[in-house]
């Protein structure tokens, strides 16, 4: 998880909620050092180096231009989550392959991985 909270924070969160098991790793901002925050890629290139992964085989979604901005600076495609009314435009326009309003929509579309077409193929404009 890749987020400009910070890491302490998100860790609380997670565990709080349970949801600690679903989260291989933590990436949030360094307290007091805002150039760690998105836009900036350190935190995909982090979270990216702890995997293993190249860019190629990830993908990042977010909820804000800045998510956006961080994941094409690192190479990463971005999925924009338009998780309020207005931000579908604002995603899109920051070069968002595809944006959704559901959570759902990219669930399924991972559990489509088998198929043969990438998982971003499935996935529609809601």
């Amino acid at each position: 998880m890749v987020s400009n909270n910070a890491g302490a924070a998100i860790e609380t969160y997670l565990t709080e909620h349970g949801l600690s098991s679903f989260v291989a790793g933590v990436f949030g901002r360094t307290p007091g050092d805002p150039s760690s925050m998105k836009p900036n890629p350190r935190l995909l290139l982090e979270a990216m180096e702890a995997a293993g992964a190249e860019p190629e085989h990830c993908i990042f979604i977010g909820d804000a231009a800045r998510d956006v901005e961080a994941g094409e600076a690192a190479g990463v495609p971005t999925i924009g989550y338009a998780n309020k009314p207005g931000k579908d435009a604002k995603l899109t326009a920051a070069g968002a392959i595809v944006v959704v309003d559901s959570m759902q929509a990219i669930a399924e579309a991972m559990q489509q991985k088998q198929c043969s077409r990438p998982a971003t193929d499935s996935l529609q404009q809601r």
